[in-house]
């Protein structure tokens, strides 16, 4: 299967790279992008992500504006001593722009061995873009010489 990569890229991915003499930099404030895969086919997309050691009752949120849909997280350190740990810990976030307005009713996710996978329900293009012809209905007359 061939990667397409944007001409512009992706302003999480932007955001989240190593400035050039400052090794693993980032603002403390700034959440970790979550590494995402969004594919589509049938009326449906599903985007999976990569969201290892969460618990989905407590620490995953999804939420739909309009045709974007955000992943967000938050994985909290654990208290005991660590001689070393790669993990990452804090807030995570990613935001995701579909084609055509996400029908929030009839999304689900799921999260299964660290994945979580969201399946969207997409309308056909061809409903998406239909054109309606809307009725002028007729009004009165208006009497002369009222104002309008």
């Amino acid at each position: 299967m061939e990667r397409r990569h944007s001409l512009f890229p992706d302003f999480n991915d932007w955001s989240n790279r190593e400035f050039p003499g400052l090794p693993g930099w980032r603002p403390g404030s700034a959440a970790h992008s979550i590494p995402v895969e969004v594919t589509g086919g049938d009326g449906m997309y599903i985007l999976r992500a990569e969201l290892p050691g969460m618990d989905p009752d407590d620490d995953i949120g999804i939420t739909v504006d309009d045709n974007l849909i955000t992943v967000s997280a938050e994985h909290s350190e654990s208290e005991e001593d660590k001689e070393h740990s790669e993990f990452r810990y804090g807030s995570f976030r990613r935001t995701v722009r579909l084609p055509a307005t996400i029908p929030a009713d009839d999304v689900e996710a799921s999260y299964t061995d660290g994945i979580l996978t969201i399946r969207i329900p997409m309308p056909d293009e061809e409903e998406a873009t239909l054109v309606r012809t809307i009725p002028v209905k007729r009004t009165a007359k208006p009497v002369e010489g009222a104002e309008s």
